[in-house]
């Protein structure tokens, strides 16, 4: 006869198995394996759906090409194997498993190829769950943190729309065995999440292929539901750090076309300063901005508007060249082309009124002299009018730009000097044809001489001709460069955010 303690004890021992039995909210057939797939049991390829709930966006690593969320994901797929105990109330939907149960069943292999890295949200215990429908459905939701790779080209930044692919499949089982498609509904997200995700520098949005993708990895192709994280970058705050203040840099440069010319200092303190600024402005950029293989959208811009300013700069120069060529160059020359004019080896009386009284005088000197000497003969110098032109023929023909003539060489001996005084009939300024019997000046070369010197003119103007034209032509130009850099690089970032 038993003691009264172990009819107790055995109470115990049947109540608490009584308990576990009862407390077994599902059953499995008798034949079930956990290794092999709800579909392959059946002869049919197992459907896995995907849905999605984005909590949360945390960070975009542009240097790293990674974006990092919070979601809840739920995996959805059909076993007829597994069934709610008939125990369970009639009224109950579904059943709460336990996450250590998730060792009993059939699981898919659930394999996300742009994946960097992912830990499982816990707070008081880990955000999992397995969820078992009286219609014969698993669901196993999971919360997590995950890192996602995203391939990443900034040629176009600040106007870049980044899109980045995530696959959900399956590592081992091939198309010909599972397929992966979206559940209905395929995304939820918060009620305050709006038309996108704000970030500091992007809106993020989420979209969904309906048709189902293949992917070859492993021993074939796989099955693949595929999300598309769409990445706009904000633009206002772009406008206002870099491209306003290049534009006013550039427009500030304009000024110094209406800055007079011979003001120096000023004119060059602002063009240089602007030059510099704009200098800084692309190296900031460049340093704070992500790498591209080529020039991006931002940098092509800047390095334009420094063309801009260091065009005017340019203009500048050619404007102080005129200058100098309209003060000290032109008119010498026009001097010394007065001269040259004045050959001769007799004066015309007609055609030069002061020479010809200059010979006239010279002719009487020297009839005197004859007169008043028989025997001795004195050089006869010429009056110090025409003694000053001869002397000058030494530089004549002198051109900026070419000439017919060249310097004669000066005579240092007195016996040349007397020789040259004692012959005033002979006396001649020699020019080019008669020296160097060289032919006449090409034509195309007299033409192209007569427009550079009539270009310089005009670049030295003293009414500012030159600036007038700039002040006109460059706002023209950079008008219609940013019409067509934006024209251009807004299209380019649609046609990219489309495919």
């Amino acid at each position: 006869m038993r003691s009264r303690g172990q009819l107790v004890m055995l109470g115990l021992v049947s109540s608490f198995l009584c308990l576990a039995e009862c407390s077994k909210l599902y059953q499995r057939d008798e034949n079930y394996n956990k290794n092999v797939s709800p579909g392959k049991f059946r002869g049919k390829r197992t459907d896995v759906f995907i849905s999605l709930f984005i909590n949360r966006v945390s960070a975009v690593d542009e240097s790293k090409e990674e974006i990092s969320l919070d979601v809840f994901m739920y995996v959805y797929w059909e076993d007829l194997r597994v069934f709610i105990d008939g125990e369970v109330n009639k009224s109950d939907e579904y059943v709460e498993i336990t996450w250590e149960d998730r060792h009993n069943f059939w699981i898919p292999d659930l394999y996300i190829r742009q994946l960097r890295d992912m830990k499982v949200l816990s707070l008081f215990q880990e955000m999992t769950s397995i969820r078992l429908y009286r219609n014969n459905t698993l669901r196993v939701s999971i919360g997590a943190s995950v890192i996602i790779k995203c391939d990443m080209d900034f040629v176009l930044y600040p106007l870049d729309v980044q899109k980045c692919a995530v696959d959900f499949s399956s590592y081992k089982y091939t198309m010909s065995t599972m397929n992966f498609s979206w559940h209905s509904p395929s995304l939820s997200l918060p009620s305050d999440f709006g038309d996108g995700y704000r970030l500091p520098k992007y809106v993020v949005s989420f979209t969904t292929e309906d048709k189902n993708q293949i992917i070859h990895y492993g021993e074939g192709n796989h099955s693949t539901a595929r999300m598309h994280i769409i990445m706009r970058r904000e633009l206002r705050s772009y406008l206002l750090e870099s491209y306003l203040p290049s534009s006013l840099f550039v427009i500030m440069s304009w000024g110094s076309f209406v800055v007079i010319p011979d003001m120096v200092p000023g004119r060059m303190v602002l063009l240089v300063t602007t030059l510099l600024s704009l200098v800084t402005m692309f190296d900031t950029v460049r340093n704070n901005s992500p790498n591209a293989l080529e020039l991006k959208c931002i940098e092509v811009w800047l390095i334009s508007c420094t063309l801009f300013v260091f065009f005017a700069l340019l203009e500048y120069f050619v404007v102080l060249f005129g200058i100098r060529y309209d003060k000290y160059w032109r008119h010498k020359k026009q001097d010394l082309e007065r001269i040259n004019a004045t050959t001769w080896e007799r004066p015309n009386e007609n055609a030069h009124p002061t020479l010809a009284a200059v010979a006239a005088a010279a002719t009487a000197a020297a009839a005197s002299n004859n007169i008043n000497t028989t025997n001795h003969h004195r050089p006869t110098q010429l009056p110090p009018l025409l003694h000053h032109r001869v002397s000058n023929n030494r530089v004549d023909n002198l051109r900026l730009f070419g000439g017919n003539s060249k310097i004669m060489p000066q005579e240092e001996t007195q016996d040349h000097h007397a020789k040259e005084m004692t012959s005033p009939r002979t006396t001649v300024i020699r020019d080019q044809h008669a020296a160097g019997g060289e032919g006449p000046e090409p034509l195309a070369r007299r033409k192209f001489r007569m427009v550079a010197e009539y270009v310089v003119l005009y670049c030295g103007s003293q009414r500012g001709m030159v600036d007038q034209v700039s002040l006109v032509l460059f706002p023209i130009c950079f008008m219609l460069f940013t019409i067509i850099y934006w024209i251009s690089y807004v299209s380019e970032s649609r046609i990219r955010a489309n495919v």
